[in-house]
């Protein structure tokens, strides 16, 4: 029993895509320490952690059938190390905790809206817009809607050389993101923005947005 649990949370935690997760998590506890306190600032990073489980078991959900045709063992569906009905159910926690956190920590209601906004366009990428030519559009909406989240919810406007350098990373991460399944994703029709252009355009385009995001943050401390 220990085992097959300890086998689940793993799986549960690779289908969150931890990395991402981890780096997103501690990116809001970092920005959010600039407007409210420490342990403030923890809570509002459970609310996103629980988003960002609400995204990542979703994508993986959404993906299973193309996962599998695909063999990628990796992932946990795929590998048999959790199931479908698990990760219905554990979505469905997260989802709600992540209201129910959300709204108790300093982001209050206005600040909650903008972080489901920021889910809500996440979720459309993973079941709809990952396959078409605006697949650029749920990073630009939710990871702009981050900074404004925490900032709002103090009683201030993010700088917009902030705003605009989340968006701009966020959009090379996602031409990034692709490189590894861009022939499967092909082969199974999956024709988000980086599978139209390719693999060389898109790693131009994600070394254009970088060095813009560069750009932006050294222009805004001169």
């Amino acid at each position: 029993m220990g085992r097959m649990l300890r086998s689940q949370v793993v799986g549960l935690l690779k289908a969150s895509h931890f990395g991402p997760t981890v780096l997103v998590v501690s990116i809001t506890f970092i920005l959010s320490v600039t407007q409210f306190s420490v342990p403030e600032s923890l809570l509002i990073a459970l609310a996103i952690l629980f988003g960002q489980f609400v995204v990542g078991w979703t994508n993986d959900l959404v993906d299973f059938p193309g996962d599998k045709a695909a063999l990628r063992l990796k992932k946990p569906l795929v590998s048999g190390d959790i199931s479908e009905a698990t990760l219905r159910i554990s979505i469905g926690i997260a989802l709600l905790s992540a209201l129910m956190v959300s709204l108790l920590s300093p982001l209050g209601v206005s600040g909650s809206a903008i972080h489901f906004l920021g889910l809500l366009s996440a979720t459309a990428y993973n079941l709809k817009l990952k396959a078409t030519m605006l697949s650029v559009v749920p990073y630009i909406v939710s990871f702009g809607a981050l900074p404004c989240a925490i900032y709002i919810a103090a009683g201030a406007h993010p700088p917009a050389w902030m705003v605009l350098g989340f968006i701009l990373f966020a959009s090379a991460f996602h031409f990034l993101n692709v490189l590894k399944d861009m022939e499967s994703d092909i082969d199974q029709d999956v024709m988000g923005l980086p599978q139209v252009i390719g693999r060389k355009k898109s790693i131009v385009m994600a070394g254009v947005l970088i060095g813009l995001g560069i750009l932006d943050a050294l222009l805004a401390n001169i």
